[in-house]
């Protein structure tokens, strides 16, 4: 059972303005420099060098070292899934995201993202609706989702890798990942990030460099509907 101590020390981790900058970059799923990471949270490299080696000493982060520089990434997705959970908790306390500043400041990172290695926001939401809708996936207890036989069909001709999501036998097959922005769960785990690759892959979308945000291509859009059923 996790002890309040470990609780309160993984909360204080994260709760450091400079830290969680950090940790919302990383939000992305690709590694980054530490200075990528310095600049990102405006602190110098010294003071984030001793952020990331508390970090890394958490379990929170992953670090390797290349050539003369040391990459960091986040520790694994349970991590990813505590980070969008606590900005979901932290955007109820805001104002409706329609009517927000954040909203008309980044509608881009609200439209479709990366939540460490799946999709996000409006597009990542739309999927899963189409998929629930269609009796692709039902819910399996409170936190898990459990893809039914139409959606094994449904995600073959796709081309969805789904051996290899079931082979990812040390993280959650199908997660419910309460996405921030739309306040809502998305897919998650080994099938959500399955899916993400078959967009990227499919040229359906495209990550931009330095940012979480996902560009949904014409073919994408065009993907939505046909396959989806949906539009964004």
């Amino acid at each position: 059972m996790t002890t309040v101590n470990a609780l309160s020390e993984i909360a204080a981790l994260m709760g450091d303005p400079a830290r969680a900058s950090m940790l919302s970059l990383l939000m992305d799923g690709r590694a980054h420099t530490a200075s990528d990471l310095a600049h990102n949270a405006g602190i110098t490299a010294q003071t984030a060098s001793g952020h990331l080696s508390r970090m890394v000493e958490a379990n929170l982060l992953a670090a390797r070292a290349q050539g003369r520089n040391r990459f960091y990434r986040l520790a694994s997705s349970e991590v990813a899934h505590a980070i969008e959970s606590l900005m979901a908790l932290a955007g109820t306390r805001a104002t409706p995201a329609s009517k927000s500043a954040a909203w008309r400041r980044d509608p881009d990172l609200r439209f479709c993202r990366t939540c460490y290695d799946h999709l996000a926001g409006q597009v990542g939401i739309a999927v899963t609706d189409s998929l629930t809708r269609q009796g692709h996936l039902e819910p399996k207890g409170p936190r898990d989702w459990q893809l039914t036989q139409s959606g094994e069909l449904f995600c073959d001709k796709l081309g969805v890798d789904l051996g290899t999501a079931r082979e990812a036998s040390s993280r959650h097959f199908a997660r419910q990942c309460l996405d921030w922005s739309e306040r809502r769960p998305h897919i998650s785990g080994a099938l959500g990030a399955a899916i993400a690759d078959t967009f990227f892959r499919r040229g359906w979308a495209e990550r931009l460099r330095r940012s979480r945000t996902v560009r949904l291509t014409d073919s994408g859009r065009r993907a939505l509907g046909s396959h989806f059923g949906a539009t964004v």
